[in-house]
């Protein structure tokens, strides 16, 4: 069947089917009783055959299995079918569409709130931790407000005000060595920030405004000298916030899923997102003892466009092949758990997520 038979048979379709009015906001249901605090676990780049590939890693011993709740995503930007990182986490971030580059404005360049600066204005804590620079597209959504994602400085310069409380990633350089020579450590500090450099650091840190930088640049690989760092970092952030008895928002991300993809390496993926599980794991083991908290794991877009070709679960070996080294259109999975979880079942749009987080944990202005 020709292409243009199948655009005509879509649109006769389409005609028979009753569409939503929209979907800007969270469609109104009975009213659930509200989750104190939400972690919002992001991994980059991760369709569902890298999550299954993962899976099979752990030989079928995962922490997604904890999560009652599951779904799909539709990821596609106001201006590509296929979304970029910027435009997918921004959605999440302030529950609007915005073009690839963007962060944090509507495709006009108009600044939206994000859900990081919605907590914060209601006296909860907040915090990101990541595997990347905490200055990349993913963790700068929460708080930045522009429409170069590549702008490093600049995006360094937003997370000063923004009032996170706890940031646990790399790019001190953006923040240190600054082509307008100025050193925004020394601002961190003034703001009553305790810097670590090294995941000791972050073991041991006590102070609930923490700005910890691993790295120079981006961060390394779980192979090549990362280790733990998700997962202890998860795990600690979750501590520090915790201390707020108004509650807290705290966004993770498993960054480099995503590059995994784009060099169409597995066995790369296949870390990173074993990786990635055990924060969930930390995640998880909180709520689950806490009880007041709902834990949403999900993705921004996949990457590679990856086919699982063959494996063995009992051995925890996997065979895939990629289409080509990019992001792909394809819905990504959702999982959660928690205070509210019931809302995320099903097929959603990615600016969905926020709108239902807002009213949950009531960030609105009412």
């Amino acid at each position: 069947m020709k292409t243009k038979t199948l655009l005509l048979l879509a649109l006769v379709m389409l005609t028979q089917i009753a569409l939503p009015a929209g979907n800007a906001g969270a469609e109104k249901s009975k009213k659930t009783k509200g989750p104190k605090n939400i972690i919002l676990m992001i991994g980059d780049g991760m369709g569902a055959a890298q999550l299954y590939a993962g899976i099979t890693a752990l030989r079928d011993n995962t922490n997604i299995y904890r999560c009652p709740v599951s779904g799909f995503v539709k990821t596609l930007s106001a201006d590509e079918y296929i979304t970029d990182s910027a435009a997918g986490a921004t959605a999440y971030s302030t529950g609007y569409k915005t073009n690839n580059g963007y962060l944090g404005v509507t495709p006009d360049g108009a600044p939206k709130k994000t859900i990081l600066e919605m907590a914060e204005t209601k006296g909860l804590s907040t915090g990101l931790v990541v595997t990347a620079a905490i200055t990349h597209a993913t963790p700068a959504a929460f708080y930045a407000h522009l429409n170069v994602r590549d702008n490093y400085e600049e995006i360094a310069r937003h997370i000063l005000n923004s009032g996170v409380d706890v940031f646990i990633g790399g790019g001190w350089n953006h923040f240190t060595k600054r082509s307008d020579g100025k050193n925004f450590a020394d601002s961190l500090v003034k703001r009553n920030y305790v810097l670590a450099r090294n995941i000791g650091d972050i073991e041991k840190a006590t102070s609930t405004k923490l700005a910890g930088f691993l790295s120079d640049e981006q961060l390394p690989r779980y192979s090549e000298g990362r280790g733990d760092m998700l997962p202890v970092s998860t795990a600690k952030a979750i501590e520090l916030l915790s201390e707020n008895d108004k509650g807290f928002f705290l966004m993770v991300e498993g960054s480099q899923i995503d590059w995994g993809g784009h060099a169409n390496d597995l066995n790369y993926i296949v870390e990173e997102v074993v990786d990635f599980d055990k924060a969930i794991g930390k995640a998880l083991d909180f709520a689950m003892k806490d009880g007041e908290t709902l834990v949403i794991i999900t993705a921004d877009h996949e990457t590679g466009g990856m086919a699982i070709t063959g494996g063995d679960m009992k051995q925890g070996k996997v065979e895939a092949r990629f289409t080509y080294g990019d992001h792909s259109a394809v819905m990504v999975p959702l999982f959660a758990f928690g205070p509210g979880a019931e809302k995320f079942s099903g097929l959603q749009d990615n600016t969905d997520i926020f709108w239902k987080c807002v009213e949950l944990q009531k960030l609105g202005d009412k």
